[in-house]
C-alpha cells in the first residue's frame, strides 16, 4: 500500500510512540476494504508498538479504529486516510499513544476540563472529501481533543465512500461537523475555536481575565498580516504589547495558495497565519485571541500621562492602551447566491492575483464590472483559456482606459445587464454559473471551471462608525505615517484606504503604523 520511501518517513514517526497501539479494522469484502487492510498491515510492521486487529465491529465499513492497548478506543478513520489526510493518520496514531499535541498548557487544560451535557459523552463525526484543503485542520483538532478527553471521540467519515450518509443528511460542503447527532460547524474551525464552544464558561472565564489587564502601550486590533506586522514591531521595542483577534490569522486563513509573497513562493493561508503567530510569540506579546471588539473610545488626554484609549469587547471587558493600532482586515463582499459558500476554494474564489494561476487554461468567469472587476479580468486573460465578465448594470464602470484595454484582449466576453443567481457544480467543483438577463428576463447557463467575485470588498469597521474618521467605503482614512483622525490611533491594512489589498502589502503598513505608534508615543 505504502511505497518504501513513505514506509521509511513513517518508521521515523513511530519511534515517538509513548505506549503501545492497536488498530481495530471493521472491513468487508470491497476494494476499499482490501486497501485499508494493506495500509494497516503496513502500519503495524513498521514499529513493535502497533498490533492489528480485524474482529472490529462498526457499521460503517471500511474503518478502523486507533487506542492505546486496552483502553476503548476514540479516534476513528472511516476511509483511507491519504492525500490531505494522511498527516492526520500520523497524528493520530502518535496522540492516542499519549504523546502530547502541540498546544499550550492552558489550552490542553481546558480540553480535558470539557464535560459532555449530563455526563454524555461528545460523539463528533466529521464529513470530509480526500480533496479538502480545510478538512485536515478540523479531523486533526477533533483528533487531538479526543486524545486528551476520554469524554470525546471522533470519526472521519470519507463522504465519497459513504454515499447514503452524505444523502441522507443533504451534506453539500465539506468539512460538516456532527456532535451526537446534530449539525455542531460547517467550514474550518480551529481546535481554539472548538474548546471555546464546548466550554460553556470559557468565555466568562475569558472576559474576567482580560478585564483584569494592566494597560498596554500598544494595543493592536486586529491578527492578520498587518496586525502581526505592528505587534512585532511594536515588541521589539521593549514596550507593552497586546493583539487582539476576533481569529489569528484573519482573512489569510480561508486563502489556499499564495505565489506572490516575496521570499516564499509557495505557501498557503494556514500555514502563513501558523507562521505569523508563532513570530508574535517570539516575544513578550500578549495574543488574545477569539475575541471581538464592540466599540472605541478615544482618550479624553491624548498624548498625556494617564491618558488611554479603550477598546471595549462584546464580552464586556474593557482593555485599556496609550496607543492603538487597527488592523481589523477587511472581508470580501459575497454575491449571497447559491453554490456560493458550498464551492468556495473549489472554483469560488475571489482574489484574481494570489489564485489566477490555479486556473491556467481554463475557462473562468468575472462578477463585477468596476475597476477591481475589469482588473481581474485583464489579469486573468493573460493566463486562462476565456474570461466572461459580468455586470449587473446596463454599462461597465471601470476607468475608461481599463474599458478599452478589455475590449481589446481576444478571449474575453462581457455580458451586461446580467444578474448572478446561481454557482454550479459536479463532484465537488464548480461547473457553471446561471444569470438572468435582466432585459429580456430569461434565464442563462455558463459552462466555467472558476468564477471570480470581485463586487469589492467590507472593511471591518462597522464597530468605529462616528469615531474615526472613515471613506465612503467604510475604509479608515490614514496619511502616510498610518495616523487616523484620532491622536494616537493608527490603521493598517485592508480596512484602511491603502490601495491594493495584498498580503505584502498590509504587513508593510503593519510595520509603519508600529513605528509610527512608537515615535507618538516617546513624543507624547
Amino acid at each position: 500500500m505504502l511505497d518504501a520511501h513513505i514506509k521509511t518517513q513513517l518508521k521515523a514517526y513511530l519511534e515517538k510512540l509513548v505506549d503501545p497501539i492497536e488498530l481495530v479494522a471493521s472491513l468487508d469484502d470491497s476494494a476499499k476494504s482490501a486497501e485499508m487492510r494493506g495500509l494497516l498491515e503496513d502500519i503495524a510492521s513498521l514499529s513493535a508498538k502497533v498490533s492489528l486487529l480485524e474482529n472490529g465491529h462498526d457499521a460503517r465499513r471500511p474503518s478502523f479504529s486507533i487506542g492505546k492497548v486496552g483502553q476503548q478506543a476514540r479516534i476513528r478513520f472511516a476511509g483511507l486516510p491519504m492525500g490531505h489526510e494522511f498527516t492526520s493518520l500520523i497524528l493520530a496514531l502518535l496522540q492516542a499513544s499519549g504523546y502530547a499535541p502541540k498546544l499550550s498548557e492552558a489550552l490542553m487544560g481546558q480540553i480535558r476540563g470539557i464535560q459532555g451535557a449530563k455526563g454524555q459523552p461528545l460523539r463528533f463525526e466529521t464529513y470530509i472529501s480526500l480533496s479538502c484543503h480545510n478538512c485536515p485542520d478540523v479531523v486533526q483538532a477533533l483528533n487531538a481533543m479526543a486524545a486528551l478527553n476520554p469524554r470525546i471521540q471522533n470519526v472521519m467519515i470519507d463522504g465519497a465512500l459513504f454515499q447514503d450518509e452524505v444523502q441522507g443528511r443533504q451534506i453539500m460542503a465539506v468539512p460538516s461537523v456532527y456532535l451526537n447527532g446534530e449539525l455542531f460547524a460547517n467550514g474550518r474551525m480551529s481546535v481554539e475555536e472548538m474548546a471555546a464552544r464546548l466550554d460553556t464558561g470559557a468565555a466568562d472565564r475569558e472576559a474576567a481575565r482580560l478585564a483584569q489587564q494592566t494597560p498596554f502601550d500598544v494595543l493592536v486590533v486586529g491578527g492578520g498580516p498587518a496586525g502581526a506586522a505592528a505587534a512585532v514591531y511594536a515588541a521589539r521595542k521593549g514596550i507593552r504589547t497586546g493583539v487582539l483577534a476576533e481569529r489569528f490569522g484573519g482573512q489569510v486563513m480561508d486563502t489556499l495558495a499564495i505565489e506572490n509573497l516575496i521570499s516564499a513562493p509557495h505557501t498557503d493561508g494556514p500555514r502563513l497565519a501558523r507562521a505569523l503567530e508563532e513570530h508574535v510569540k517570539e516575544y513578550a506579546v500578549d495574543i488574545m485571541n477569539l475575541q471581538k471588539a464592540a466599540a472605541l473610545v478615544p482618550s479624553a488626554l491624548p498624548g498625556e500621562a494617564g491618558g488611554f484609549h479603550e477598546i471595549r469587547l462584546e464580552s464586556g471587558a474593557v482593555l485599556k492602551a496609550k496607543a492603538l493600532i487597527l488592523a481589523t482586515g477587511a472581508r470580501w463582499r459575497e454575491l449571497n447566491v447559491p453554490g456560493e459558500r458550498e464551492y468556495r476554494g473549489k472554483g469560488v474564489a475571489y482574489c484574481p492575483h494570489c489564485d489566477g494561476p490555479l486556473f491556467k487554461g481554463k475557462h473562468v468567469a468575472v462578477v463585477g464590472g468596476g475597476n477591481s472587476g475589469v482588473e481581474a479580468a485583464i489579469d486573468l486573460a493573460g493566463i486562462v483559456a476565456h474570461v466572461t465578465l459580468l455586470e449587473f448594470g446596463d454599462a461597465l464602470r471601470a476607468d475608461a482606459v481599463l474599458q478599452d484595454k478589455l475590449h481589446s484582449l481576444p478571449n474575453v466576453t462581457v455580458i451586461k445587464s446580467a444578474q448572478t443567481t446561481e454557482v454550479t457544480g459536479a463532484d465537488g467543483k464548480v461547473n457553471g454559473l446561471g444569470y438572468t438577463d435582466r432585459v429580456t428576463g430569461q434565464a442563462q447557463h455558463i459552462a466555467l471551471e472558476g468564477v471570480f467575485v470581485q463586487i469589492g470588498l467590507l472593511p471591518n469597521t462597522d464597530w468605529l462608525k462616528g469615531v474615526v474618521n472613515l471613506s465612503r467605503f467604510g475604509e479608515i482614512e490614514v496619511d502616510a505615517r498610518g495616523q487616523t483622525s484620532v491622536p494616537g490611533v493608527f490603521a493598517a491594512g485592508d480596512c484602511t484606504t491603502v490601495p491594493f489589498k495584498q498580503i505584502v502589502i498590509a504587513m508593510g503598513e503593519g510595520a509603519k503604523a508600529s513605528l509610527s505608534a512608537f515615535d507618538y508615543l516617546i513624543r507624547g
